[in-house]
């Protein structure tokens, strides 16, 4: 039998068979990394947790933020129902808006020239105003039309009519400046997403016979909803703070409240601190809502590095480290 030299290997240069040491290099195989010290890091966590107390003492401890008044009210009936219509037009604009935008997106992709330019004045122009100037136009489209009615155009018969001013008013002028000017963002937002899709899939569908609004919805919008969540959500939240712009037409959600209260209490800072503590909610809520929707349509992350290198050594070893 020949003897093995110190390195494992015989004399004649061919390395020796593997041995039950192996097993043990390959359970030691680890990635030492050593980090840098990063001072200015410290010095700047410091300097921001100081700060940060400094601020939350000179708040709390504030006699001018009146923070008995805050308490009293912040679940007080009024600022409840006004919170209530926050949350109805939040939830009823981004609905019609998200219907609209689907369907002009349609139509800006659409081989009809037609199609595409009345869609491309469409979010030209909502998107072009102030949401502000469309609100008070909607508020006050009694001035240009005292009758809203149905029936044959072009002075025909009326089947039946309404009174503007009784039919718009500040809740339904909220929706429909809402509603319209979230749905001009939500086509661009939609097109984006559709046309990050594959063309071939459209392809794939067709060839097994699925009509147009079957690709579009059992294809296309699947796989778009990767592109489209995270700037949806964030419209989401921005439509919660949104939503504070109707207290100018009188739209009795939480801003308009919070105003009449302190028209009447002259407690102006504390009414504005007890809205901005429940607009503070609904946004954490739902960008936790987003957050998770988001990691639902994410790609599968990749596996960390060791994980990696282990598989490139030894494939059996990479596939119990990573079920572990």
């Amino acid at each position: 039998m020949t003897p093995l030299d110190t390195t494992g290997a015989a004399p004649g240069g061919t390395p020796a068979p593997p041995t039950g040491g192996t097993a043990q290099q390959e359970e030691d195989l680890t990635l030492q990394v050593t980090r840098r010290p990063r001072p200015g890091r410290w010095l700047a966590v410091i300097a921001a947790v100081l700060f940060a107390g400094w601020l939350t003492y000179t708040i709390i401890v504030n006699p001018n933020l009146h923070w008995d008044i805050i308490a009293k009210y912040q679940f007080d009936g009024v600022i409840l129902d006004g919170l209530w219509v926050t949350v109805q037009l939040t939830l009823i604009s981004m609905a019609v808006g998200i219907t609209i935008g689907v369907l002009i997106a349609v139509m800006q992709l659409s081989d009809s020239p037609v199609l595409r330019l009345t869609a491309g004045a469409y979010t030209w122009f909502f998107r072009g105003t102030p949401l502000l100037v469309q609100l008070i136009f909607w508020f006050n489209l009694a001035l240009i039309f005292p009758e809203i009615s149905i029936g044959v155009p072009f002075d025909g018969p009326k089947l039946i009519s309404w009174q503007s001013n009784q039919l718009i008013t500040g809740f339904v002028a909220a929706l429909l400046g809402l509603s319209i000017n979230e749905g001009a963002y939500m086509a661009e937002i939609v097109r984006a997403g559709i046309q990050s899709v594959d063309p071939g899939q459209r392809e794939a569908g067709a060839s097994i016979g699925m009509s147009n609004r079957q690709i579009l919805s059992r294809i296309i919008l699947p796989q778009a909803m990767r592109v489209i969540i995270p700037p949806f959500g964030n419209q989401f939240i921005s439509m919660l703070k949104t939503t504070s712009l109707v207290s100018v037409i009188a739209g009795a959600d939480l801003m308009t409240v919070s105003q009449h209260l302190y028209l009447a209490n002259f407690e102006v800072v504390a009414m504005l601190i007890v809205a901005s503590l429940w607009y503070l909610v609904l946004t954490t809520i739902a960008s936790v809502a987003q957050h998770a929707v988001e990691r639902r349509y994410s790609p599968r992350a990749a596996p960390p590095l060791r994980h990696r290198v282990l598989a490139n050594l030894t494939p059996g070893r990479a596939k119990k480290e990573t079920a572990s």
